[in-house]
């Protein structure tokens, strides 16, 4: 068995965000245009319609995200939470807007286990008892209060309105209801607002929700207190702890966002910024990029390039099932894991003409996420930009919709490691520093991307649960290939997350020569039988000034430019 080489000593968390996350300002000129690629197009015009009203990024990034609530319950909504990453055109400097469910105070390590120890079925994925603390309402209000320029009731009335007239259904929202009709009969407020005799309705029907719409409209007459807080908070948790959950009314008066710096790399020519923990992204990607960082790639052949990428991705999320979790509960060593001496430990275990199998990696559970997140990308005329990854977990998170609200829960609790190595609902396992903990934040897979080079910008981010950090890695090696902002979304994937050992393709991914090349250094290949991601990409070309807003054609998204 080959080792895995050591980790140092962990260094205090805030001096690793000094040392690592703090990126000086940018000299990016003033871009000509604004844009915003988002899953639906709906969304994406509530967007423009801010930035034409005198709003910015910031603005934009509220109304996208709530019109998202409406128009794609099954990925995101008012129940649900995320990250916002931010780029401040005024100072130049980067933030992320931690919106992660927390986990309720009265949660507890082993509260998923039955007798025999072992996780009970659909605990932790259906019904009030898999929900966390929703973070989207407390989001919209900080962003409106700190970073911009129209009321929140300004932002918010697109949502509103296209909640109370309705939308056509459309066929991906469709299908996301055919899957989860059964627990979606379970809960009458939403089989009444999704359900026709039991089955989803005809596509192009109308969707409306008018008790949606009313919680919408609590939030832009009040402000983040009237959905946290006061009559609306004390009957969501009496119809949560009538229906099995364990929420208090301590538990939303107390949530609040956090304000996190981003993870920071630079990469070759390029610096990127990406999600910090509670996301695991932006460490991951940054651990492979700094293992391929000790290769040629642009003079190997597609196979060999291929198999560093799935060697680099199968060592990278090893160390995310061990180390990586909430940072306000976890010592995580960044500092360690993005240095390029520890990648050069990973790259003496590496070799050209051979898979390593994961089971010859040390093991990382050293104690006891979803196809159906959504992300977008902004950028506004000033220079702001936003890239957004929100979710409510699995399709239509908990489908549970607490009579009277219209929004469905998340099932975020799900994403801790509820036992120590067994797989949650995307095969991802993890060890202590995700188990659960009152109060904490469970450990995402979302990883909305700034990438800066000479040549320009980009803005990219994906929803997919396990798959959003290989989907990502590859589509920022795409840009700094030189591809352009349609050919990153629509490139086929590839994904390996250390358990199980397999890679994961997609149709067109990979040549029959590839696959037998990559089959006989000993990758064990599965073809997907369907696509997966939904990849929103902005890019801006400084030299010439074009920017390209892209939203993936797996999806039913838009791009516009401004």
């Amino acid at each position: 068995m080959r080792p895995h080489p050591p980790l140092a000593p962990l260094a205090p968390l805030a001096l690793l965000a000094a040392l690592v996350f703090w990126v000086p300002a940018g000299a990016a000129p003033a871009p000509v245009h604004a844009a915003i690629a988002s899953a639906h197009p709906l969304a994406t015009q509530a967007g423009l319609d801010m930035l034409a009203h005198g709003g910015n990024a910031f603005d934009a990034a509220i109304a996208v995200s709530a019109v998202l609530a409406v128009v794609e319950p099954a990925s995101s909504g008012v129940g649900g939470g995320g990250f916002y990453l931010l780029h401040v055109a005024g100072d130049g400097h980067n933030v992320m807007v931690d919106a992660r469910e927390s986990a309720p105070g009265a949660a507890t390590r082993d509260m998923y286990l039955g007798p025999d120890g072992k996780p009970r079925p659909n605990a932790s994925t259906e019904g009030p008892l898999s929900a966390g603390i929703p973070g989207e309402p407390a989001a919209w209000a900080w962003l409106a209060a700190k970073y911009g320029h129209l009321p929140l009731a300004t932002s918010l009335a697109p949502a509103i309105r296209i909640a109370r007239e309705g939308f056509p259904l459309y066929e991906r929202l469709a299908n996301a209801i055919r899957v989860k009709k059964a627990a979606l009969g379970n809960s009458p407020d939403a089989a009444r607002a999704f359900l026709v005799e039991g089955e989803a309705p005809a596509v192009g029907a109308m969707i409306r929700q008018p008790a949606l719409a009313a919680t919408l409209g609590l939030l832009a007459s009040q402000g983040a207190d009237g959905f946290y807080k006061g009559v609306f908070a004390e009957k969501l948790v009496a119809s949560v702890r009538h229906d099995g959950g364990i929420w208090s009314a301590a538990d939303l008066a107390g949530y609040h966002v956090i304000e996190r710096a981003p993870v920071t790399l630079h990469y070759r020519n390029a610096t990127i910024v990406m999600a910090a923990p509670p996301s695991s992204g932006g460490i991951v990607i940054g651990e492979a990029l700094r293992i391929l960082e000790g290769y040629d790639l642009d003079s190997l052949d597609a196979t060999t390039r291929h198999h560093l990428m799935i060697e680099a991705l199968r060592r990278a999320y090893r160390d995310r099932a061990e180390y990586l979790g909430d940072p306000d509960f976890v010592k995580i060593p960044v500092e360690q894991l993005l240095s390029p001496y520890y990648a050069a430990g990973q790259r003496t275990s590496i070799r050209l003409d051979r898979a390593t199998p994961s089971e010859q990696l040390r093991p990382a559970f050293t104690g006891d996420e979803s196809p159906s997140t959504t992300h977008f990308s902004v950028l506004d005329r000033e220079g702001n930009r936003v890239g957004a990854t929100i979710s409510v977990n699995l399709f239509f998170g908990a489908a549970y919709m607490p009579p009277g609200t219209g929004m469905f829960l998340n099932d975020t609790m799900d994403d801790f490691a509820v036992a120590a190595g067994s797989p949650n609902a995307f095969g991802l396992v993890g060890a202590e520093a995700n188990s659960i903990a009152a109060g904490k934040r469970s450990l995402s897979s979302m990883t909305p991307t700034f990438v800066d080079t000479d040549r320009g910008a980009l803005i990219i981010g994906s929803p997919g649960g396990s798959t959003i950090i290989s989907n990502l890695l590859f589509g920022i090696l795409n840009w700094l290939g030189g591809k352009s902002a349609s050919e990153i979304v629509a490139a086929p994937h590839i994904h390996h997350q250390y358990v199980p050992d397999s890679v994961m393709f997609e149709a067109g991914a990979l040549s029959a020569e590839e696959r037998a090349q990559l089959e006989k250094r000993g990758h064990h290949l599965r073809e997907s039988t369907r696509q997966w991601g939904n990849t929103q990409a902005i890019t801006w070309d400084f030299a010439s000034g074009k920017i390209e807003a892209a939203s993936d054609p797996r999806g039913f998204g838009a791009g516009l430019v401004y």
